[in-house]
Parts: C-alpha cells; sequence; structure tokens
C-alpha cells in the first residue's frame, strides 16, 4: 500500500493539530485515527520521532509533568503554517483520498473474508442437515419428541450467548475506542450472512 502521509506532510499535519490547542502524544495519535475514520493510526515510533524534530526546529515546545509531555505550537510554528496554509490544503485533500483508498481495501478485504464465511457457514448447515436427517430416519415418533425441544432449547441458549457475548465485546471496545463505520458495516454483514444462512438451513 503507498504511504498515507507523502514527505513532510505529516509534519505539516501535526503543527495543524497543535495549531487548534496543545496536546499530549496519545491525543495527537487518536486525533489522526479519528481523522482517518479509523482506518489508519500511526504508531508512536511514526509521532515521537516527528514531534522531537518540531521541537528541535522550534516549531513546537514542550511542558512535561510527571510522565506525560503535552506540546505546544509556538509562535514559530504558526508563521510555519501561515506560510504553507496552501499545502495544508493539499495535504487534507490528500487524507480524503487516503481515506476513500483505504476504506475500498478494507471492503475488499470484508468482501474476501465474507466469501469465506458464507463457505464456512453452508458446509455448517449442510453437515447440521445430515445429522439431522440421520436423527430423524432413527426415529420413529412424530411431533415434538423430548429429544427435537431439547435441541430447540439448545440452538436457542447458543443465539442467546452469542447476543451476549458480542455486546459485551462491543461495550468494552467502545468504552476505550470509538465504532468506526467500517466496523459497523462489517458487524451488519456478518449478522446479515449468518441470519440468511441459519433461515435457509432451517427451510431445507
Amino acid at each position: 500500500m503507498p504511504p498515507v502521509f507523502a514527505h513532510g506532510a505529516l509534519r505539516l499535519y501535526l503543527l495543524a493539530l497543535l495549531e487548534a490547542g496543545p496536546k499530549h502524544g496519545y491525543e495527537l495519535i487518536k486525533a489522526l485515527g479519528d481523522r482517518f475514520g479509523g482506518t489508519y493510526s500511526p504508531s508512536a515510533g511514526t509521532i515521537y520521532p516527528r514531534l522531537g524534530k518540531l521541537e528541535e526546529e522550534g516549531l513546537v515546545a514542550t511542558e512535561t509533568e510527571g510522565r506525560r509531555t503535552t506540546y505546544f505550537i509556538t509562535d514559530a510554528g504558526r508563521a510555519e503554517l501561515d506560510g504553507r496554509r496552501a499545502e495544508l490544503a493539499d495535504v487534507e485533500d490528500t487524507i480524503s483520498a487516503s481515506v476513500r483508498r483505504l476504506a475500498d481495501n478494507l471492503r475488499e478485504d470484508i468482501r474476501t473474508n465474507m466469501r469465506g464465511l458464507r463457505a464456512d457457514l453452508a458446509a455448517t448447515a449442510e453437515a447440521a442437515r445430515s445429522s439431522a436427517s440421520a436423527a430423524a430416519s432413527r426415529s420413529r415418533t412424530g411431533g415434538h419428541t423430548p429429544e427435537s425441544q431439547r435441541i430447540l432449547k439448545e440452538a436457542e441458549l447458543m443465539v442467546q450467548s452469542f447476543r451476549d457475548d458480542i455486546r459485551v465485546e462491543l461495550r468494552q471496545h467502545g468504552a476505550s475506542h470509538p465504532l468506526t463505520p467500517v466496523a459497523l458495516e462489517t458487524v451488519r454483514t456478518v449478522l446479515d450472512q449468518a441470519r440468511i444462512s441459519i433461515r435457509n438451513s432451517l427451510r431445507s
């Protein structure tokens, strides 16, 4: 995949983020991740060396409290931004294009994974049908037998357990990270495919 930021563009964008107010390194990483809609998040190894370079050049100043370092844009940093507003607009356009490109790549990955999931669900459904057919052929009684009631109850418990587990995972994730549109679309697509496969299995 081509680089998200062209040479020097991340440096300029960090100054623009600090122009909005002082930030810790983690806050800058989060702000960049939010700007990309969760499709890209720079590593600490990418951000901190650039912040150090900006500080060396006098464009950024720092204030340390305990183990936390806050970064501020200096007057020289503002002057740098003012002289490069046109470049900054180009960086914004490039980011928008990168977001679209990364989202397209993620959608393609989702489609590829969904094809594999559909194949797995189809194989599982076929195995379940074969097992049910064999059980039915061994049974000589009709109606809702104790065994069929047990199977129905087990299926209901499986669905309930799945629902509870996913809700817990979503809440735990949401407590520290926002759910991105791409993640939401993935959940929707997977659940729709699972619903279709289960219905087809029940109607067979």
